[in-house]
C-alpha cells in the first residue's frame, strides 16, 4: 500500500511539522535562480537594472543565461543587496571558500 505524504505530514505533531517545514524552506532557499533570488528579495527587474545601470531587458536576458562571468554575477548579487562568495566542495574535505575570485578588482 502506498503512503499518502499529506496524510503522513498531517499525522505529525505540530512542532515536528513546523520544524520539517522550516528545514524544507531552508533547503529550497539553498538553490535559486537569479530570477528566484530577485523575487525573494522583492525586487523588480527595473530596480535591479537601475542599480546596474542597464536596461530591464538586459536584466531579463541575464536571468535567463546559464553561463555568466563571475564579475557580472557579483555585480548582479550586489545590486540586490548581497555579496557573492564561491565555495568549492570536495568529497574528502570540508568546503573551501575561494578567495579573490568574486571580489572587486581595480578595473571595476
Amino acid at each position: 500500500m502506498a503512503l499518502d505524504v499529506e496524510e503522513v505530514i498531517a499525522s505529525l505533531a505540530p512542532e515536528r511539522r513546523r520544524r520539517i517545514e522550516e528545514r524544507a524552506a531552508e533547503l529550497i532557499a539553498e538553490e535559486m535562480t537569479l530570477r528566484e533570488l530577485r523575487e525573494a528579495r522583492r525586487l523588480t527587474q527595473v530596480s535591479v537594472a537601475r542599480e546596474l545601470g542597464i536596461g530591464q531587458d538586459a536584466v531579463s536576458r541575464l536571468e535567463q543565461r546559464s553561463d555568466l562571468l563571475l564579475s557580472t554575477l557579483r555585480k548582479t548579487v550586489e545590486a540586490m543587496g548581497g555579496n557573492l562568495s564561491l565555495i568549492a566542495r570536495f568529497p574528502d574535505r570540508p568546503p573551501v571558500e575561494l578567495a579573490g575570485i568574486a571580489e572587486h578588482d581595480a578595473s571595476d
